[in-house]
């Protein structure tokens, strides 16, 4: 009865209000250069990567401060260092050829932009601190998706640094519809948060419920993606993840353009997509670079894989314990041949295989990459020839563990493969207590689980509950271009149209017809 249990994270504040700030730390007008830098000092506890240099501008003392891993020095030198002493006098922003120059009074605004990768210039007698942009990337390059892989349409995948990842998305859309907001999460790391959606499409209040939960997380750091995506879930202790993870920008564009909103976190290399239904873990971008036919093709092997992956080896239970006489007369000896020296009943030997097949995966997915895949292959074949020459798992229950675990890797989410794998337990403890009808009971219990979970306040199983005619056509199978002229229902997004028809089919109709 625990897949039953639906609840909400607690929310104990107030919303929060989008306009609403930080109170600020100003210093006083008129401090000088040493006393707002003994202030920065001690707030820093005098760390040891601190960098100054001391000039002079407008006949005034200037002191240069930043954190020296953070600092380009090239772009230091040439961009800020060399006109101060050139021109010795002027307004800051004419002579310091910087991307960016933010004055500032607050304190925390000041150590949040060098930590950044700003320097701040004071100038002796002046009521303003500048920050000036001079950091240092020190990122990896965009390159091919490793977890999401298609044959055809873009290669590009998201990387840690957020700037670059939403240049990515900015490519993406030409015509100023994107809108990013911004929030620090963090009351330490100060991570910066994008939220995105785009203006006109999305639907307001499911914006705002995005925003207003990110800004109500209270930790020290934000230290994986994790800590975002459960502050978002309507249902934490569900199984079934709510929130679609891809590492894909091509991916994010698509559900934009359908009325969705991604979370983009700096230091992370995905993003998260909300609100989605159950079917949006099992459509991918080859579905949409391929021809409406192919598309369809392997998406219904997507959706059949999912009964295959939580239900086959509960089926097999079933068959041998309780429904012997199911099994065709010719496999009856094959089956009983292959079990007759097994000392364990049906179940333990699934458990048995299924925790052996974790195992290999973890260990494939820790060990370096040149010697993964070759501990997969030996460490699957040695084991499996080895188990069963020890009359511990038959034959039959190698190729039903195997077919689950092909099934499984079908799905293009990576968690709710996780999903299935972990749903298949409680599947096969049905199976091994009532047989069939204890894995009705337990699909029964999935379904109804799924009917009640909700993703941003959406129904998730949307468009089959609430049921929705119109919406098929892009569940099951993927329809051609001419009949998806309509944005999916469970986003609410403002505009339901999505397209006109994208050539005049008149001419087909009338010799088809």
């Amino acid at each position: 009865m625990a897949l039953l249990i639906k609840r909400r994270p607690k929310r104990t504040k107030s919303p929060i209000s989008l306009e609403e700030k930080e109170p600020k730390t100003e210093i006083e007008l008129g401090t000088n250069v040493e006393e707002i830098l003994k202030m920065l000092e001690e707030r820093l506890d005098y760390t040891s990567d601190i960098g100054q240099r001391w000039l002079k501008f407008n006949h005034e003392r200037a002191l240069l401060v930043y954190f020296v891993p953070l600092m380009d020095s090239i772009k230091l030198n040439d961009h800020v260092i060399k006109p101060l002493l050139i021109e010795k006098e002027g307004e800051i922003k004419e002579v310091i050829q910087a991307a960016s120059i933010t004055p500032t009074k607050d304190l925390d605004e000041m150590i949040s932009l060098m930590s950044r990768g700003a320097s701040l210039l004071l100038i002796e007698n002046d009521p303003l601190v500048y920050a000036i942009d001079s950091t240092k990337t020190a990122t990896r390059e965009v390159n091919q998706a490793l977890n999401e892989k298609i044959i055809r349409g873009s290669q590009e995948s998201f990387v840690e640094s957020l700037d670059k990842n939403l240049n990515l998305m900015r490519q993406r859309f030409l015509d100023g519809s994107l809108i990013v907001r911004y929030i620090e999460v963090g009351s330490i790391s100060r991570t910066r948060v994008a939220v995105l959606y785009l203006k006109n499409i999305a639907n307001v209040e499911i914006c705002n419920t995005i925003i207003n939960r990110i800004k109500q997380i209270e930790v020290d750091g934000v230290d994986s993606g994790s800590i975002i995506e459960e502050a978002l879930e309507d249902s934490p202790l569900s199984p079934f993840p709510q929130l679609l993870n891809t590492e894909r920008p091509d991916r994010v564009m698509g559900n934009l353009l359908e009325g969705r909103m991604a979370v983009l976190t700096n230091g992370n290399s995905s993003a998260l997509i909300a609100p989605v239904n159950f079917f949006s873990f099992y459509q991918s971008p080859e579905d949409y670079n391929t021809r409406a036919l192919y598309g369809s093709f392997f998406r219904l092997l997507r959706v059949f894989s999912f009964f295959v992956a939580m239900s086959l080896p509960a089926i097999y239970i079933a068959t041998i314990s309780f429904h012997y006489e199911l099994i065709p007369l010719d496999l009856v000896f094959t089956v009983k041949g292959s079990l007759e020296n097994v000392p364990f009943p049906p179940i333990v030997e699934a458990f048995i295989m299924v925790l052996i097949l974790e195992l290999l995966k973890e260990a494939s997915l820790r060990l370096p990459s040149s010697i993964a895949q070759t501990i997969g292959v030996v460490g699957g074949l040695v084991i499996g020839t080895a188990i069963v020459e020890a009359s511990l798992v038959s034959n039959m229950m190698i190729i039903v563990i195997a077919l689950t675990a092909v099934s499984s890797f079908v799905v293009p989410s990576n968690e709710m493969s996780t999903t299935l794998r972990i749903l298949s337990f409680p599947m096969m403890i049905g199976a091994a207590v009532f047989g069939y009808l204890g894995i009705v009971f337990v699909l029964v219990l999935i379904v109804m689980h799924l009917v009640i979970l909700e993703s941003i306040t959406m129904p998730y199983l949307i468009p089959l509950a609430p049921f929705r005619f119109s919406g098929l056509k892009d569940v099951f199978i993927r329809m051609h271009q001419i009949y998806l002229n309509e944005k999916p229902a469970n986003a609410k997004p403002q505009k339901r149209k999505r397209q006109k028809a994208i050539r005049n089919w008149d001419w087909y109709f009338r010799i088809t017809l």
